[in-house]
């Protein structure tokens, strides 16, 4: 027999976004780093598969279990806003994988000044490439923009890391592991406004419940900024101070000084494991679509609001990225 699929709303989530558990498990399904090695065709076919669930005209015998992988896939692979393919460095799928070797290889190679240039200069190029590829599609960042952001960032990174190096070197070997760990977080709070500062200086588009545009609000993306910053820094935290801790006692033991080239591979595995629950649950403090009272907004845009639709609109909304 035939699904009925005559109600199926492929749009409506899976999981109450209202809640942090529902929201955990929404990115649960769609970070999963299985899909970064799904074919292209597959993911084309994902696409269309979800636009004609939301035309009404799906083929004959598809089943609803078939609509969910195709909503997996899309929401994976597929910008929310333009509804385009992103690159696939820059999904938030590829944060395991990616993240795991870039983690692990800064909290290795933390003592020579060249090493933490360099994995600073890769994490931070990473980051670039995550924080343009989730952004808000609906604010567009020019060339110029982006190049500025990058090297401000790098730079933040860099100059944290190696100032940090310098002022730890008499300190206990514990607190130069966590180094890297101030270094990414200082350079969160100036990569993420950088890469989006378009959104910041033109305001974000804001919408009512059923979607229509209603106006830009410099306000809601500062809102938004200031979430996604927190999360990011959230990502990373349990992995880069808690792991350093646990390579300090396992590096100690008898065993494990005479496997001294396997201390990086296990670094890596360690900060694998973090991310792959750290990913869904930083991505899940905030909801994606965000929720924000009309009287937070800009006055201007307010009276705009007021003067259109009177008290019809208490709330706007607004996709913060990732």
């Amino acid at each position: 027999m035939e699904a009925d699929l005559s109600g199926f709303n492929i749009d409506a989530p899976r999981w109450d976004q209202c809640t942090f558990l529902g929201r955990v498990k929404h990115f649960f399904n769609i970070t999963d780093p299985r899909t970064v090695l799904v074919p292209e065709r597959e993911l084309d076919w994902a696409k269309v598969m979800v636009e004609k669930s939301r035309m009404g005209v799906v083929p004959p015998g598809t089943q609803v279990e078939q609509l969910l992988y195709a909503k997996k896939l899309y929401d994976s692979a597929f910008h929310p806003d333009t509804g385009e393919k992103m690159n696939v460095i820059g999904r938030m799928s590829f944060q395991v994988p990616g993240g795991m070797i870039i983690t692990g290889f800064m909290l290795q190679f933390y003592r020579t000044m060249p090493a933490v240039i360099f994995w600073q200069w890769v994490n931070q190029s990473f980051n670039a490439l995550v924080n343009y590829t989730n952004r808000n599609a609906a604010s567009p960042t020019s060339g110029r923009q982006m190049a500025i952001s990058y090297i401000t960032a790098t730079t933040t990174a860099v100059a944290t890391a190696v100032g940090m190096n310098m002022l730890t070197k008499r300190a206990p070997p514990l607190v130069g592991r966590w180094v890297p760990f101030a270094a990414v977080a200082a350079a969160n709070c100036v990569n993420i406004p950088m890469m989006r500062q378009q959104e910041l200086i033109q305001g974000i588009c804001v919408k009512d419940r059923n979607n229509n545009e209603i106006g830009h609000s410099r306000r809601a993306a500062a809102v938004g900024i200031t979430q996604v910053v927190i999360s990011r820094i959230t990502m990373a935290a349990p992995g880069m101070i808690l792991l350093p801790v646990i390579m300090e006692r396992l590096e100690k033991l008898h065993f494990m000084k005479k496997v001294k080239v396997l201390h990086a591979p296990l670094q890596v595995l360690l900060s694998g494991c973090f991310l792959i629950f750290m990913v869904p649950v930083a991505c899940g403090l905030f909801p994606q679509k965000c929720e924000l009272s009309v009287s937070y907004l800009e006055p201007e845009l307010q009276d705009t609001i007021k003067a259109k639709y009177g008290e019809l609109i208490p709330y706007i909304y607004f996709n913060k990225g990732l």
